[in-house]
């Protein structure tokens, strides 16, 4: 059948009109990625958006193992010398190549103080141009998992970034403007269309791309909505399409919905509290003159003063699995019963720890917890308050959005705090470095926001980071976990699952990393 050349069009125009429609993906979540500037803040959300835009030289698949990326080939020539060479015809939104130059100026500048991943790239030792497609690595000591070092630098454009004044990264705690925190420039499947904090986040694919989408969005639009209720009433309406962080009490009902589908599964992410046991005074407390953190018994106290069945199966709504070991994944503890263990919920051991350390009338202080953040965050610490006050541990809790939190935190302007820890690395390194160590240089201890000193789990956790031997290393590590729950440096709760709520005419990929990849979600009608 012949068609005239109008009605070809018209159905051509007719066909690309129903496509806009469906390749638009609205989402949402409670909070909003922190800044566009991909090292200055290391938050699984911002990560997760960043990488809409810049990529890795190694990536990871569906299930997390490592494919090639800017790189398409490396190999280890010997235990200090890796080398890799780069994908070639790559260019950055602007136009411009991508060559080594980029890699190294990348990972330089993902050392600096103001980065949020310099213990991460200081395990990658020295970059070097070989030529304009190969770039090697130099380094001071082994590293076991240098693949998974690689894969937390996102590649910048250095001609980008000494344009616009940008060669370090956003000094985010101390509220720095810096053109990177609203303007990005990366080689990924999506480009930066604006960037309003709080309010709209919108990207739009990049017609040049590299690689295979697997997916048809066309436009991404992300929009914050902090309050649960008006959250999923925007999914169950249509205004959003995705929800990253379905609160679990509604879960049920949401499955009773024929328009909704729900997909969850476990996230490689700890979630527990951290105490301040640097100061010889807290800051907000009713105890003066001394820290009552600094005693182990006290510590211990809160910890086995914490009923965890009941906020495992009555606020989780069985959503979170308890553990004993403050890493992201049981795959880093190797499922050892022992380090997984937790301490028992005993309330009258509790309250005869915190009287042998000389608190039997307690005391006062602020916890400080995000309330966009964690899944059921500042209810957790509502939670948390009310079991304290069994030991006489009166709670002024301080719940604020991640975006004033996180700042708070890297001050150390805190006494008694929530963390959550996770990603795709499941190897305890990128755990025990920057939470478990003494604060140093290069990221070391970074998020050792009790800034406690601990030299004797300071030195194992050294000795291990750098350990070539498997089993070796494997023993280090059990030694390291129960050194530190012994010590009871942080108190941990438990791994929250993710529940990821969408329109049934929605496809994606569900990652235990949390991160919803927009190459692979496809819009139906």
């Amino acid at each position: 059948m012949k068609r005239t050349l109008n009605t070809t069009l018209l159905i051509a125009a007719l066909t690309l009109s129903g496509l806009a429609q469906a390749q638009t993906l609205k989402w949402s979540s409670a909070g909003d990625p922190q800044t566009m500037d991909p090292y200055s803040q290391n938050e699984n959300l911002t990560n997760a958006t960043n990488h809409q835009i810049y990529e890795f030289l190694v990536e990871r698949d569906k299930t997390l193992g490592f494919v090639p990326g800017l790189a398409t080939e490396w190999k280890q020539e010997g235990p200090l010398k890796w080398v890799f060479k780069l994908r070639k015809g790559v260019k950055f939104h602007d136009g411009k190549p991508f060559t080594a130059d980029d890699v190294v100026f990348s990972v330089n500048r993902a050392l600096e103080k103001t980065s949020q991943i310099a213990a991460y790239a200081s395990g990658l030792g020295t970059p070097k141009k070989i030529d304009d497609l190969t770039v090697e690595f130099n380094l001071a000591q082994v590293n076991p998992i240098f693949l998974d070092h690689l894969n937390t630098v996102f590649i910048m454009s250095k001609a980008w970034c000494e344009e616009h004044k940008a060669t370090k990264p956003q000094d985010f705690a101390n509220k720095e403007e810096a053109y990177t925190a609203f303007n990005a420039n990366g080689t990924g499947p999506y480009m930066l269309v604006s960037r309003q904090p709080d309010v709209k986040t919108v990207l739009k694919r990049n017609p040049n791309y590299w690689g295979k989408l697997e997916g048809n969005v066309q436009e991404v639009v992300y929009t914050p909505i902090k309050n649960d209720a008006t959250r999923m009433a925007a999914l169950i309406s249509g205004e959003v399409d995705f929800v990253l962080d379905p609160p679990p009490r509604d879960l049920e009902k949401l499955r009773e919905n024929k328009q909704i589908k729900i997909v969850e599964g476990p996230e490689n992410r700890v979630v527990f509290i951290g105490m301040d046991q640097g100061r010889d005074e807290l800051l907000y407390s009713s105890v003066k003159g001394k820290n009552p953190f600094k005693d182990v018994r006290v510590r211990q106290a809160l910890y086995q003063a914490i009923d965890i069945e009941t906020i495992k199966t009555k606020l989780m709504n069985g959503q979170a699995s308890p553990t004993g070991a403050i890493v992201p994944s049981a795959l880093g503890s190797n499922n050892d019963p022992q380090v997984e263990k937790r301490l028992p919920y005993d309330l009258k051991a509790a309250q005869k720890l915190m009287a042998d350390a000389g608190y039997p009338e307690g005391f006062e202080v602020t916890l400080d917890c995000p309330n966009n953040r964690y899944i059921n965050d500042e209810r957790i610490c509502q939670t948390l308050a009310s079991m304290w006050a069994r030991i006489n541990v009166k709670i002024r809790l301080n719940a604020m959005p991640k975006s004033t939190y996180f700042p708070k935190l890297e001050k150390l302007d805190t006494s008694l705090y929530m963390l959550g820890w996770g990603g795709s690395i499941t190897d305890p390194e990128t755990t025990f470095t920057p939470i478990y160590r003494n604060r140093g240089d290069k990221g070391v201890g970074f998020y050792n926001y009790g800034n406690y000193k601990d030299d004797k789990l300071d030195e194992m956790i050294a000795a291990s980071s750098k350990e070539g031997d498997p089993v070796k290393r494997r023993a280090m590590i059990k030694e390291i976990f129960l050194t530190h729950n012994a010590a009871v440096h942080h108190i941990p709760l438990h791994r929250q699952f993710i529940p990821w709520a969408a329109r049934a005419n929605v496809q994606f990929v569900h990652r235990a990393d949390n991160w919803l990849e927009m190459r692979w979600v496809t819009v139906g009608k």
